[in-house]
């Protein structure tokens, strides 16, 4: 019986090359699961120092029992389970030792990661916020619901990682909400201005704990001023689907040392011979970010310079960012664009490949459906970034090698920076490159403010606005592109202050993402821009060649 969300063929293979002692396919394993324990436990543990500690105690683990595990399909429930059972342990010693759970002086919480490196705003911020608030017990489970609701794990999978049945996993998980809910409402009080609030905090540390959160709560009941939300509430499910995982920060470095562990010793608990032996020669290998070295130490390092190159589809949702949902459609923020259907492409009788590049166009009614998306061939992308490309300064690029589906998930920062807006570039195109759909629910230029009507994705009158160049297409959150060859993406901020994030994606991805529209809580509906034919559209900025500086690309180059 399956009890996992569905684990990519490549995967399958990659976990069944490990267990089989392929060093390459452990690298990929270790470097492509990573960013999920990472969240799991960095969320458990609210971004404590102990979380470098725990993430390696459960990769060490799943290491060591890798050969135990008989169905690869169950892979992501079995590894979350590991990094459970570690995070329980390593509450039960620090209860022992009665040691501070508080976060140390100069440790960013993970709450504040996730807004950061997310770039969340509003009611999803808010969220991320909450959950400081919550009990050691309920941060556990909600770091693993956060992943069911974001598509990264089943129910199933989130009561076996618990130890619990699935109808008690349920009352634990509404209980959960129910608290998360009451911190969320306290979090919205002190961003307030309430003088009995402030009065009441005048004695507090600032450390959230559940003996102000009850405290705070009891004021928020008894207060007209408080507990007037003002905004509609849009239920925390509903705001964190789509989100991606937060990134492993760029420099985290991941030791996991075997010890003195004997080939016999680790054949016993199940691990495979062969992979004991490779990881225990007195060897250096280099791949996908990761060294093994000798005496049997396993170090996986991102650094910023050189992204390391990962061959396997990322085991995370690919579909992110999608806009803060609504109360109800009829709340929905209207566009800020004109409402129309977009141009229609030439014919594909005429067009050659490269002959049709995107071009300006006007934002489709919201309530108006994509289209059917052509179903593409995909064997998978590898993408030098790995599975979460953060880009955010001039030059950061990544390569991306392969057939398949690649979302672009836009970042436009106009409280750092406004002004002229030099686009990013794809170069160095070798096959082919299609614009294939846009989506994340909402276009750049829309409005994400309910009570600010100058306010949109592009910027505000109050901070001033991100200006495309002229002829440009709008952007939107999502732009899903498909590759078949290999191409590099290189960020040319100059101007206004902008990020894009890359992830390697799938056509059920994009299908998925492009079909959430405003009865789920999204501005409008996805686009869908694939014809299937060599006269889909080409991205702005692509070129077959490799200047020295990749903003010097025609803005209607051919390829």
């Amino acid at each position: 019986m399956r009890t996992d969300v569905h684990v990519s063929r490549q995967w399958r293979a990659t976990i069944a090359a490990a267990q089989a002692g392929d060093r390459r396919a452990l690298d990929e394993l270790v470097e492509g699961w990573l960013p999920l324990v990472y969240n799991v436990v960095g969320r458990a543990l609210n971004g404590h120092a102990d979380v470098d500690d725990v993430v390696q105690e459960t990769m060490l683990r799943a290491v060591g029992h890798l050969g135990s595990l008989r169905d690869p399909d169950s892979f992501r429930s079995w590894l979350v389970a590991i990094a459970m059972r570690q995070i329980r342990d390593r509450a039960r010693r620090r209860q022992e030792r009665k040691l501070d759970e508080g976060v140390p002086d100069g440790t960013a919480d993970f709450a504040e990661l996730t807004v950061l490196r997310l770039q969340l705003e509003g009611q999803r911020r808010e969220v991320a916020e909450a959950v400081r608030w919550l009990d050691a017990e309920d941060r556990q489970l909600v770091s693993l619901w956060w992943l069911e609701v974001s598509g990264e794990l089943t129910r199933r999978g989130l009561a076996a990682a618990v130890g619990i049945s699935r109808q008690h996993a349920a009352v634990r998980v509404q209980r959960m909400k129910e608290r998360l809910e009451i911190s969320r409402g306290i979090v919205r009080a002190l961003d307030g201005a309430c003088p009995e609030l402030r009065e009441l905090t005048a004695r507090w540390d600032g450390h959230p704990d559940s003996v102000w959160r009850k405290r705070l709560a009891r004021h928020i009941r008894g207060c007209g001023y408080c507990g007037d939300p003002r905004d509609s509430v849009v239920p925390a499910e509903r705001l964190l689907v789509g989100i991606a995982l937060v990134p492993v920060p760029v420099g985290f470095t991941l030791s996991l040392a075997l010890g003195g562990k004997t080939a016999v010793a680790a054949t016993s608990v199940g691990w495979s011979a062969k992979v004991l032996g490779a990881l225990t020669k007195p060897a250096v290998a280099v791949t996908a970010g990761a060294t093994i070295v000798a005496g049997g130490a396993y170090v996986v390092v991102q650094t910023p310079d050189r992204p390391a190159p990962h061959t396997a589809t990322a085991p995370t949702a690919a579909v992110t960012g999608a806009p803060e949902p609504a109360p109800s459609p009829s709340a929905t923020a209207s566009s800020a664009s004109p409402s129309a259907s977009p141009s229609p492409s030439p014919s594909a009788s005429t067009a050659r490949y490269g002959s049709v590049v995107d071009a300006v166009d006007k934002a489709p009614d919201p309530d108006t459906r994509p289209g059917t998306l052509p179903h593409r061939p995909e064997t998978g992308i590898t993408s030098t970034g790995g599975a979460h490309a953060v880009l955010n300064h001039r030059g950061d690029n990544v390569t991306l090698t392969g057939r398949g589906y690649v979302l672009v998930r836009w970042q436009i920062a106009p409280l750092s920076r406004a002004g002229s807006l030099v686009m990013p570039s794809w170069t160095g195109l070798k096959g082919r490159l299609f614009h294939v759909a846009s989506g994340g629910g909402r276009r750049m230029d829309d409005r994400i403010s309910s009570t600010d009507a100058s306010s949109t994705g592009m910027g505000s009158s109050a901070t001033g606005y991100a200006v495309l160049p002229a002829g440009t297409q709008q952007m939107w959150q999502n732009e899903y592109f498909y590759v078949d060859g290999s191409v590099t993406f290189t960020v040319n901020e100059r101007g206004a202050d902008y990020g894009a994030s890359v992830f390697p994606s799938t056509w059920d991805a994009v299908e998925k993402d492009v079909l959430y529209g405003p009865p789920d809580g999204a501005v409008r509906y996805g686009l869908v821009r694939d014809d299937g034919k060599d006269s889909a559209p080409v991205p702005q900025y692509a070129t077959r060649g490799t200047p020295s500086d990749p903003a010097t690309v025609a803005q209607r180059s051919v390829v």
